[in-house]
């Protein structure tokens, strides 16, 4: 296992690089942070290419070494210079990006389509509700926050590596799930939309949810099979996203 100890070493600047979206594009990873998502990575034989764990990791003796992967110690000065967290657990890895193409007219099930959601903590709690209701997959639309940020990656708590992931042109998969005759629902704060109670249970479907301040844009809108809404019986004005997405998607999916 190489030992480096310095901030200044370069693998460590190049691991630091891997925070912006510039430095992930150009080496095509990205890092992760913690032993819950290290071993859920492990445990979904995700590409990971080097793992980095301090002396002080409680956990050492239960990392496997496996000889197609890299280890490197580093001390914890390192750690907290990496680690976008108060208290790193003191492991890391650096993981490929995920380079298996998913085309929207061969992909069936249900899938949740993200229309410019910009909050970390609201990506991750969808995803990780995705994960729970069963959905295939969640396609990341143009003006949504990049899926491998930091703070995205740490949200999606492991839930990533147990659906399919894609960032793409949501036109192009509404498009292809009309072709397949699976129905593709919008949502809207709009009581001319359609209760989300009336539309039954579905196996093949897509859901799109909309940025948290502007909602879905019209121009999707006017290109669902139907745009659905969740009656409000108190007085806000409103749901949080991923609370609205969740209950459309546990009561959507068949």
């Amino acid at each position: 296992m190489k030992e480096i100890t310095s901030v200044s070493n370069p693998q460590v600047k190049a691991w630091k690089k891997l925070a912006t979206k510039k430095g992930r594009q150009q080496s095509q990873t990205y890092l992760l942070d913690g032993w819950h998502l290290v071993k859920e990575a492990l445990n979904s034989d995700e590409p990971i290419q080097k793992i980095l764990v301090t002396p002080s990791f409680k956990y050492l003796a239960d990392l496997e070494i496996l000889p197609e992967i890299q280890y490197f110690s580093i001390s914890e000065s390192i750690a907290k210079h990496l680690s976008e967290t108060k208290s790193p657990q003191g492991i890391f890895a650096e993981v490929a990006f995920d380079q298996t193409t998913i085309s929207p007219t061969t992909a069936s099930g249900a899938w949740l389509l993200l229309d410019g959601v910009q909050d970390p903590g609201n990506i991750g709690t969808m995803v990780r509700t995705a994960d729970a209701a069963g959905f295939s997959g969640v396609v990341f639309g143009p003006k949504t926050a990049d899926m491998y940020q930091p703070k995205v990656v740490r949200s999606m708590q492991g839930s990533q590596f147990h659906l399919q992931l894609v960032t793409a042109d949501l036109s192009t998969w509404i498009q292809a799930f009309k072709a397949k005759n699976y129905p593709v629902f919008g949502s809207e704060l709009n009581k001319d939309a359609r209760s989300y109670q009336e539309v039954g249970q579905h196996q093949n479907l897509a859901l799109i949810m909309g940025n948290e301040g502007n909602g879905m844009s019209a121009e999707l809108l006017q290109q669902t099979s139907l745009n659905l809404y969740i009656p409000i019986k108190g007085h806000a004005e409103s749901l949080n996203v991923a609370v609205a997405a969740g209950i459309l998607m546990f009561q959507l999916i068949d």
